[in-house]
């Protein structure tokens, strides 16, 4: 299992050089709008669902090759504690998780897991704090938001060699591309216009492929 989740690793972070977008899915109709964009897309976040359905979406994601990352505190039903973790791992099989909370980053990494801890930068102290939870346990990737204060990443790099992707309140294509300019490796997004396009990593362009 460990192996596998590597494996699934290491794809996703190909993936993430050369595509810049991930799609934040937050209603099960926009599922299969990201199925149809798999080729230009890094991964999917699932923040929808419960227990009950949460292994079909899944299934679904692997079946087509698109890794799929699952917001903990989002998904209905779901136990953070490490049998409910080892159940997430060993039947629903996700690429990984996401979550806000240091202890269950560590969970999540024993049961092979990708962990991408999400950290919300409301104050003039959330540098310092992210600063302090990386000294505690290091996730694979950290998610910063919101995407409006692009500034900050280069703030949180100068601690950190981490993929560091960055997302909410993105609506327009400026947004998008400001995260690329402050140096965040990947912007992820829940309004699906932004998933039509294709962003690169050599050239800071963009070409609407409808």
């Amino acid at each position: 299992m460990k192996k596998l989740k590597q494996d699934e690793g290491g794809m996703f972070f190909e993936r993430l050089s050369t595509h810049r977008m991930v799609a934040s899915i937050k209603e099960p109709k926009q599922i299969e709008i990201a199925l149809s964009l798999k080729h230009q897309l890094s991964g999917v976040f699932l923040l929808t669902g419960h227990i009950g359905v949460i292994k079909g979406y899944v299934d679904l994601f692997n079946k087509h090759q698109l890794p799929v990352f699952l917001h903990l505190e989002k998904i209905g039903g779901l136990s953070t504690d490490a049998y409910g973790m080892d159940y997430l791992a060993k039947v629903i099989k996700p690429t990984g998780i996401i979550t806000t909370k240091t202890n269950v980053v560590k969970t999540a990494k024993k049961m092979g897991l990708l962990a991408i801890q999400r950290f919300f930068l409301v104050d003039t102290e959330g540098v310092e704090n992210i600063f302090k939870s990386l000294a505690q346990v290091e996730p694979d990737i950290i998610e910063v938001m919101p995407a409006r204060i692009p500034q900050m990443i280069g703030e949180i790099k100068k601690f950190t060699t981490l993929p560091i992707i960055t997302g909410g309140l993105v609506y327009e294509r400026s947004q998008v591309m400001d995260g690329f300019k402050h140096g965040a490796t990947a912007v992820s997004a829940s309004k699906t216009d932004l998933w039509r396009e294709i962003y690169t990593t050599e050239e800071n362009i963009i070409r609407n492929i409808g």
